[in-house]
Order: C-alpha cells, then structure tokens, then sequence
C-alpha cells in the first residue's frame, strides 16, 4: 500500500523508506483490504456496526462500537475511549469483514465491554497524539535502567502511550515469572502514567522491530502475520530439508514460521510415498 509520500513527481511510486512505519498511517503494515466494501447489502441496517481500529502504525488492534451517526472510511483517524481518557487511532475495517474477525477472536458483537468511537480525531487530538509519540523513545530507554537497577531479568520491548498521555503500556520479554510490583510503583512515580506490564514473546518482538528476512521480503510477523504457532524441527525433516539450525532460524532466534506453510502439502504427499524403497516401477520404466 502507498501513501501520499510514497508518489514522485512525475507520478510514479518512490516509496517512502520507512520500511512499514509510515508515519502518515497509509502504509500500514498489518493492512487489509476491504473485498467487501463496495457489495450492496438488502437491509443497511443489519449492517456490522463494529469496527477495528489499529493504533501505533498496526502493531495493534482493537475493536470499537460505532454509537455516532458518522460512517468512517478506512484510513480516517478517530478518537476512542482509552483508560480514563482517550486514544487515537486509525480505521483499518469497517463492515461485514469485521463481523468475521469477531468471529475468528470469539468476541460478541452485542458485548458491552466493547469500548465506543467517540469522534473524528481533531487538529487538537492529533496534536497531543505526535507528542505523546515522541515521548514513547525517552520513556522506553529510561524504564530499561529503571528495570536493570532492580536486577529483574526481564528485557523491555517497547513503549506504547495512550494518546491523552494517561497511560502506558510496557511490552517486555521474559523467560520465567518476573515480579515486577515494585517496578510499576516506580514507573508511575517517575512517569506520571498509569502502568500496564504486558508480556510478549520473541516472535512478537520481532514483529515489532521489523526487518527483511532471508527470502528477500519483509518479516511476515511485521507485516501480516498475527497468530504464531510454534515449529519444531519435525517441520524442516518432513520437508527434507537440512538440520541446520542457523538456516532455519528467523531474526527472533526461533525457528521460522515459514516452515509451517507447506507443511501439510508436505505430509498428504509423503502418505502416498513407498518406504524404504530405492527402486520404483514405474508404467513406463524404472525410477531409482
């Protein structure tokens, strides 16, 4: 997807370089295209008033009940309820797609624990939204000495600040059970924020980060991928393919999520695969 940076002069696509962290929101990473969007409907108002609102450039989603009378286009910036507050965010799905996406999560449509859209995102929301930004980087490089002078084995990911500069989120990574109840009182005193800690993995770290994997495109957790499931080496033996650990780890230094992919393909043919046989007879001649 491009965005309005990404156009030369001359008309042609330049892009941006931002590598899916477009700054203008066009160039989501975790885009979706709406296939729905322009099909009529017969009865308008059966329509899926619910819609996914992705913050901090599609690293996250969420979903919202539309209780204005406004239809919002994707791409539009709204404001939303937040923590004692409020937080901005971009319409990335409107419609029937998102009654599918509830679906898939297991969320009611008719929940009431459901926050609501309360407005389009004025010059003033936008404002306090880019400041609230560029404090996330301050926060994020003190809050990991905060954490190392506590001893807590535990590495800070990143940083994401609730648009009205009431709350913050800490994504870290550990390997056992951290207590971090004395680092939270020590965040709120410094920052002035409420604390949420949330724990993630070294995949979801990646996907955070970013980069260019070694197939030439960019990561697939960064880009569309949003349900992990775990890989075993079982996966590359089915395949044939050689136990190297160094070629079939990812940038998180897990095995990759691509050895998935063809993995069932792989399983229904091998079912039709003799055993242990060095010679087939074939109708036409012999195969070794």
């Amino acid at each position: 997807m491009g965005c309005g940076t990404c156009v030369t002069s001359s008309g042609a696509p330049g892009g941006c370089q931002s590598h899916g962290s477009c700054s203008s929101g066009g160039c989501n990473r975790m885009n979706v295209h709406d296939w729905l969007a322009n099909l009529p409907f017969s009865d308008p108002e059966s329509s899926c008033r619910i819609v996914e609102i992705s913050f901090n450039n599609g690293s996250r989603k969420d979903f919202f009940k539309n209780t204005t009378l406004h239809y919002f286009e994707k791409g539009e910036m709204v404001a939303v309820e937040g923590v004692n507050g409020f937080d901005i965010g971009s319409v990335n799905l409107t419609g029937e797609l998102v009654r599918l996406q509830l679906k898939k999560r297991g969320v009611d449509e008719k929940s009431i624990e459901i926050k609501k859209i309360l407005r389009y995102a004025t010059e003033y929301d936008l404002a306090r939204l880019k400041e609230t930004k560029a404090r996330e980087a301050e926060v994020l490089i003190r809050s990991r000495a905060m954490a190392r002078q506590l001893k807590l084995e535990l590495k800070m990911a990143e940083v994401e600040i609730q648009a009205d500069g009431k709350k913050a989120t800490f994504f870290y990574i550990a390997d056992d059970r951290v207590d971090f109840r004395e680092l939270i009182k020590l965040y709120a005193g410094e920052f002035k924020l409420k604390v949420e800690m949330r724990q993630i993995g070294a995949r979801q770290e990646a996907g955070k980060v970013g980069g260019i994997g070694s197939c030439g495109r960019e990561l697939c957790c960064s880009t569309w991928l949003t349900d992990f499931k775990s890989v075993n080496t079982n996966a590359a033996r089915y395949q044939n393919l050689s136990i190297n650990q160094t070629k079939l780890s990812g940038q998180c230094g897990r095995l990759k999520c691509c050895l998935n992919y063809e993995l069932d393909t792989y399983l229904d043919a091998l079912q039709h695969f003799p055993d242990d046989c060095d010679m087939i007879e074939l109708a036409r001649s012999r195969a070794f």
